[in-house]
């Protein structure tokens, strides 16, 4: 099977910054598509920012010129650099990833993936 795993959460305060990463291994042929969401109020999630796999991001209006993602395709590995972070940022980010599975001979199935979460605090 793919994993996808996140890592990086942690507790800061206002203005400070943080650095997650997700790690996709396995079976995989190819990964396209990441992105960083947060779970939000309720069971609602959003998208916080995406990247293509050739680098081409996108941004909720919320976090853009706080947060820059970025990814080694190398490593099958996405970061989130969060900086002057808020308040409004505590939630549990997830990542996602687009996902060619080596199933055997032929075409990868694709499939997204999430990671389990981790929690970003941000006091005040």
């Amino acid at each position: 099977q793919v994993q996808v795993v996140e890592s990086g959460g942690g507790l800061v305060q206002a203005g400070g910054s943080l650095r997650l990463a997700c790690a996709a291994s396995g079976s995989i042929s190819r990964v396209d598509d990441m992105g960083w969401y947060r779970q939000g109020p309720g069971n609602q999630r959003e998208l916080v920012a995406s990247i293509t796999d050739t680098g081409l991001t996108n941004y909720a209006y919320s976090v853009k010129g706080r947060f820059i993602i970025s990814r080694d395709n190398a490593k099958n590995t996405m970061y989130l650099q969060m900086n002057s972070l808020k308040p409004e940022d505590t939630d549990v980010y997830y990542c996602n990833a687009d996902v060619g599975v080596r199933t055997g001979p032929g075409m990868p199935m694709w499939r997204h993936y999430w990671g389990q979460g981790t929690q970003v605090t941000v006091s005040s």
